[in-house]
């Protein structure tokens, strides 16, 4: 037995030998979290993981980086272009969030960025050209190893980018991938900001597509967005992966090659947790990260005596608790009989203890302020049983919603009563939200049918405003939840 056994391990000697590994680390959504919660995540932790690895290796984004905390928000992004800088980053592609400043705001994070910035699919309108700093992909050599990056921008900005157009993602793939293959590359990486798994918006997603049609081509597909972890799924032997969100966790991609023949082997994804306690953080990093933090705002404002949940707490309810509370300041705020707030607005739970205000921009990072808007009654049924995509986007008060569900977990049969009778069609009804939503923005598309002269901003406070003075009145409970239930 044992000489069989040596006799194996000759045999695959040359095998194991004619193969070479090439690693890829990969993010997404990263958010401007450059510091732990929780005792997880942060660039610092992300850092050590590296410097642990592999020698050679490339680290790659799938977008979202430029907003999503304190620092991002008042830098306008270009702390989160320090840090990718600082950290080595080899390649990002642009996320619906890298436009939060605006279309102007979108140049200087491009000018920036000493890493590749990829889009096959994103030019300027006037040139139709791709845009300073931008381009459709990138050879890189790492360890011997030629790897073509591509990159597919989201084509739903967060603003209007009224300087740049899109284009249909596959024919930009296919046009990138025909100019790269030039290079004769052997392995070929899409990064993109879309999801396999993205539900929000009850769509199939068209990244499933880029493995079918090609196959062989391209074999790893890095995306993000909906804040999913995918590890280790396969479509026509095209490896996907997405890392999750809020530089929580890193991907490891390796991928093998034949060294005589240059293909594709093999690619397996493994996703590394960044808990602090198991990876550690390095030091230098740690210390150059305090060089960006943002001063005066980690001092408490206010005490949630329990932990406020982001998500739903109970299978048979859409609402939480934490858009709930949300919700009701609005209406409080505004004085109006029904409020809504945007789900996907609200990022992170609001734990129990101390708030401060870095955890209040972390909870939501957005600046609109409160409008007021006046609509008839069937616009409001419509525009509820819309967002419900399968699940609701939104967040009433003042409203009872029920619903029934289907095999798939899908809301249908959906019921709106308000003071407990039927919304009227033709009855107008002063509702309240947050001005993006209420300009028409992402999820809330059906307001842009609503003339402006039926829209009123209130006051100038963000709903940030609005938590703080909550938060200053007193201890903060979870409000009791069930006010989108099923029947």
């Amino acid at each position: 037995m044992r000489k069989a056994s040596l006799l194996s391990a000759v045999l695959l000697l040359p095998l194991l030998l004619a193969a070479k590994t090439t690693t890829l680390y990969h993010t997404s959504d990263t958010h401007g979290f450059f510091f732990p919660r929780n005792g997880q995540g942060g660039f610092a932790a992300l850092e050590a993981v590296l410097k642990s690895g592999p020698k050679h290796y490339l680290l790659l984004d799938s977008g979202d980086f430029a907003n999503g905390t304190i620092e991002t928000n008042t830098s306008k992004g270009l702390k989160a272009v320090e840090v990718f800088n600082k950290m080595g980053y080899d390649a990002s592609t642009i996320g619906n969030h890298e436009f939060d400043f605006k279309n102007a705001g979108f140049a200087p994070l491009a000018a920036h960025a000493q890493f590749a910035l990829l889009a096959a699919n994103f030019f300027e309108k006037g040139t139709q050209k791709y845009p300073p700093h931008v381009a459709p992909y990138k050879i890189f050599e790492t360890d011997g190893v030629k790897v073509a990056v591509i990159g597919l921008a989201n084509r739903t900005p967060t603003n209007p980018a009224t300087d740049y157009t899109f284009s249909k993602p596959l024919e930009a793939v296919e046009h990138a991938l025909a100019q790269a293959e030039k290079d004769h590359p052997q392995l070929v990486v899409v990064l993109v900001h879309d999801s396999l798994q993205d539900d929000k918006h009850g769509t199939q997603s068209y990244t499933a597509e880029i493995g079918e049609k090609f196959g062989g081509r391209i074999h790893v597909v890095l995306g993000g967005h909906a804040h999913k972890i995918v590890q280790n799924k396969f479509i026509n032997g095209t490896l996907y992966v997405e890392s999750g969100c809020y530089t929580q966790n890193v991907s490891k991609i390796s991928v093998e090659t034949d060294d005589q023949t240059g293909k594709v082997v093999s690619a397996k994804s493994e996703l590394i947790p960044l808990i602090v306690d198991k990876v550690g953080e390095d030091a230098a990093m740690k210390d150059f990260l305090e060089t960006v933090r943002e001063p005066n705002v980690d001092t408490p404002v206010g005490t949630a005596a329990k932990t406020l949940a982001k998500k739903p707490t109970a299978a048979d309810r859409m609402d939480s608790p934490l858009d709930d509370w949300i919700a009701d300041l609005i209406k409080a705020y505004t004085g109006t009989e029904i409020a809504f707030t945007n789900n996907g607005g609200t990022r992170v739970d609001m734990r129990q203890g101390p708030i401060t205000r870095r955890d209040l921009i972390e909870i939501h990072p957005f600046s609109n302020k409160i409008s007021v808007v006046k609509v008839k009654g069937k616009f409001l049924k419509k525009f509820i049983k819309a967002g419900f995509a399968p699940r609701s986007l939104f967040t009433y008060s003042g409203l009872d919603i029920s619903y029934k569900q289907n095999k798939k977990g899908e809301a249908k049969n959906i019921k709106v009563l308000f003071k407990g009778k039927p919304l009227e069609n033709n009855k107008v009804y002063a509702v309240a939200t947050n001005s993006y939503i209420a300009g028409g923005g992402s999820e809330g598309y059906l307001f842009k049918q609503i003339p402006d002269a039926d829209k009123r901003q209130i006051g100038d406070k963000s709903i940030r405003d609005l938590m703080e003075d909550g938060l200053q009145r007193g201890d903060v409970l979870p409000p009791e939840t069930g006010r989108m239930h099923k029947r």
